[in-house]
């Protein structure tokens, strides 16, 4: 199962350096005589002084370190909780090293944070290294209507399923499309249109476009030029080099904000302004100078194109 689930990420450019095993932290180290993080990190909580025998189960006391209310580690019939399993795992992280600890949690977790952060305080260590994004539901629609999903039913769509039928390309960059704060509705009919509707095809479609341009061009003795950039004065010219000169703060603000959809939307933006560049200006022409210089501008628009698809995982297509 689990090299079946590295598969499925990898075929949409997803990598893990580390894989943490639920096993080891439950039952230890392939030696049994190893101690397992579990009874570790209880053995550690209790030399602290934070943990509280109480109506037969073994309690956290949250409280003192800022939480609303008190937290079961033991059971009364012995079996740990996963609050338990969460502190030896986040213990793990920060003994490794890591300055940043960034978790990706469903939005329904949200009142786990505060607890686990007060046991990180517990432990002596700066929670404020320890961050989490939580994400909303994905809606999956087809015809305009929802598909039906049910664990209870064991009704349900994989996110394999969802490649196979629209490829990885458009699930990634559907998937960063929005903020992690905001419901996404994946609209299945809409990802597989070839159609500038369809936010994927429009940008690289935007790209292919460029590199068929250059194509073109390389059958003529012109050649792109920035000796006479003065000449690009058409306001359609001055808004996509506006648009473009935004690019390094837009990525300095979407990492800092842990915001992928900002370049999403922004890559949109300047396949747009392009468009309409394209449609109004004839990029190769009989006037060298201004072919020259229009060649350099649109590969400019393609280098940020390419980096910026390259930044969200998604591909760069030259012919389409």
């Amino acid at each position: 199962m689990l090299d079946e689930i590295k598969k499925d990420l990898a075929d949409i450019n997803i990598f893990f350096d580390e894989w943490f095993s639920e096993k080891e932290n439950i039952h230890g180290a392939a030696n049994e005589s190893d101690e397992s993080k579990l009874d570790q990190i209880k053995d550690i909580l209790d030399s602290k002084g934070v943990l509280e025998e109480r109506d037969g189960a073994l309690w956290f006391k949250a409280t003192q370190f800022g939480d609303t209310q008190d937290w079961v580690l033991i059971k009364s019939d012995g079996s740990p909780t996963y609050f338990l399993a969460d502190i030896a795992y986040h213990y793990d992280k920060f003994k490794r090293g890591f300055k940043s600890i960034i978790n990706v949690w469903g939005a329904d977790h949200h009142g786990h944070v505060s607890r686990l952060k007060a046991a990180l305080r517990s432990l002596g260590l700066d929670d404020s290294r320890f961050n989490v994004v939580l994400i909303q539901f994905v809606r999956l629609m087809r015809q305009g209507k929802e598909v039906a999903m049910s664990k209870r039913a064991g009704t349900y769509v994989t996110m394999r399923d969802v490649v196979d039928e629209v490829g990885s390309d458009v699930t990634r960059f559907f998937l960063l499309m929005r903020s992690s704060e905001s419901h996404l509705d994946f609209d299945l009919d809409l990802a597989k249109k070839e159609a500038s509707e369809n936010p994927v095809y429009y940008i690289q479609y935007a790209h292919a476009r460029i590199a068929s341009i250059f194509r073109k061009a390389s059958e003529t003795d012109i050649t792109e030029s920035k000796e006479h950039l003065e000449l690009l004065q058409a306001p359609q010219e001055i808004e996509l080099i506006k648009k473009l000169l935004l690019f390094p703060e837009v990525v300095v603000d979407s990492a800092q904000a842990r915001a992928p959809h900002k370049v999403a939307y922004y890559l949109q933006e300047v396949a747009s302004e392009f468009h309409v560049y394209y449609n109004k200006c004839r990029v190769v022409d009989g006037d060298r100078d201004m072919s020259g210089a229009r060649l350099y501008l649109i590969n400019c628009v393609q280098t940020v194109l390419c980096n910026g698809l390259k930044l969200l995982g998604v591909s760069a297509p030259e012919r389409m």
